[in-house]
């Protein structure tokens, strides 16, 4: 009789046993979270790195010295130990290795070629056919900069992996400080960079009566300038607000130095046959969409050499650089605007046919900030040369203009990343 006590007691213990088994299985997820890939884009003088993750993680990002290196130390998320095969040749980052870090932390840690500063750090939730993305922006500096960006002190966190550490973090530390500048949702942080085309020795296009191109896109400049501001709230710069030469591609660095969300340059057109008319809008690409596009773009870029220096003879290896830097995202966000300008501007003026068209403008290769190049009008057409000299029809213009801009930033959820 004992032995059977015991032994239905074993029994009974055994399904108490396998009963919990199965109950902690079934409440412990199949499969943590996990960063599963890693991507380096290269960019001039700069780098991006970005990491794919299943799920939101708490962050902390530093430099160290002797060597050179950059860490990211990360708690609740797995790392695949696949993302170590995922490093592409750059001029940044030589090597990765992964380790721990705390109780359940994990640590990627990057060696640096060169030195080099932490710009931005920031996550972006899921969109589209991406999932969550951990994104660092670095950037080359000199010895002595790197040196002062150095550990613990200058390290880049969120707020929920300070709480579990008990680090002490400034706000100067924290992701969303000016020192971070972060793009957010609020119209007001959203930067504009409006390029009034030539300027200076470079009349540009010169109309039936006499009227200079540089003119009368330095006015629409200013008239859109205005209107985005007091009706939207956006931060808008020029990058030249009186009649001086800018070389093309300094138009662009002006933009990148700014942080610009968006660029969009200002022209007005001129031909043989002067019936022709109608706004038009352009979008990078190397291959024009027609004959007239090619040649447009091909008399644009010529302006740098009226003041001596000819930016747009670069080598083919600079030229491929350039393009591939400006594709990706950057590019189908350009396409989206715009897809936004032509709606909107056919409300209110009229626009050639194929009104988004395509060339190899020098001011649109930015890569990382979605550019638009728009065509007033014809100066050689007397009709359209009369309308833009008209403080009304520019500010109907710009109403349009601006409608468009605001439409693209509602639509555009995120910053841009590969």
């Amino acid at each position: 009789m004992l032995l059977t006590k015991i032994k239905q007691r074993l029994r009974l213990g055994m399904l108490i046993l396998l009963g919990m088994g199965m109950l902690f299985c079934s409440i412990r997820p199949a499969s943590a979270a996990q960063i599963k890939s890693f991507r380096i884009g290269q960019g001039i003088g700069n780098v991006r790195i970005v990491l794919d993750a299943d799920a939101k993680f708490d962050y902390k990002v530093f430099l160290l010295t002797e060597p050179k290196r950059l860490v990211i130390d990360t708690q609740n998320i797995d790392i695949s130990s696949k993302i170590e095969k995922m490093l592409e040749a750059n001029s940044f980052v030589s090597g990765m290795r992964l380790g721990t870090v705390g109780v359940n932390g994990a640590r990627i840690v990057l060696d640096l070629q060169k030195p080099a500063v932490i710009k931005k750090v920031f996550m972006l939730p899921p969109q589209s056919n991406f999932s969550w993305r951990f994104v660092i922006d670095l950037e080359a500096a000199s010895e002595r900069e790197f040196v002062s960006k150095v550990g613990n002190d200058n390290a880049f966190s969120n707020d929920s992996y300070n709480a579990r550490s008990g680090n002490v973090v400034t706000a100067a530390k924290t992701p969303s400080s000016p020192s971070q500048p972060l793009k957010k949702n609020n119209k007001s942080k959203k930067i504009i960079v409006l390029d009034p085309g030539h300027g200076g020795v470079d009349p540009g296009a010169i109309g039936v009566s006499g009227v200079y191109e540089k003119n009368i896109t330095l006015a629409m400049g200013r008239e859109l300038k205005e209107v985005i501001e007091k009706q939207y709230g956006y931060k808008v710069y020029l990058t030249r607000n009186r009649d001086v030469f800018i070389p093309l591609r300094d138009r662009v660095k002006i933009a990148r130095k700014y942080n610009a969300d968006l660029f969009l340059s200002i022209h007005a057109d001129s031909a043989r046959n002067r019936k022709a008319k109608g706004l038009s809008v352009y979008t990078l690409s190397e291959t024009a969409s027609d004959k007239e596009a090619a040649a447009l773009a091909e008399k644009e870029n010529k302006a740098d050499i009226v003041a001596g220096l000819n930016f747009a003879e670069h080598s083919k290896e600079v030229s491929d650089i350039l393009l591939n830097l400006a594709q990706r995202e950057t590019m189908n966000r350009s396409s989206e605007f715009a897809g936004f300008m032509v709606q909107e501007m056919r409300k209110s003026t009229h626009t050639l046919d194929n009104t988004h068209r395509f060339a190899g403008f020098a001011v649109l290769k930015a890569p990382d900030v979605p550019s638009v190049l728009m065509e007033l009008g014809y100066l050689s057409n007397p009709t359209e040369e009369k309308q833009l000299q008209r403080k009304d029809y520019r500010k109907k213009l710009a109403i349009s203009a601006a409608k468009a801009i605001d439409r693209y930033f509602n639509n555009m959820q995120h910053a841009s990343v590969f």
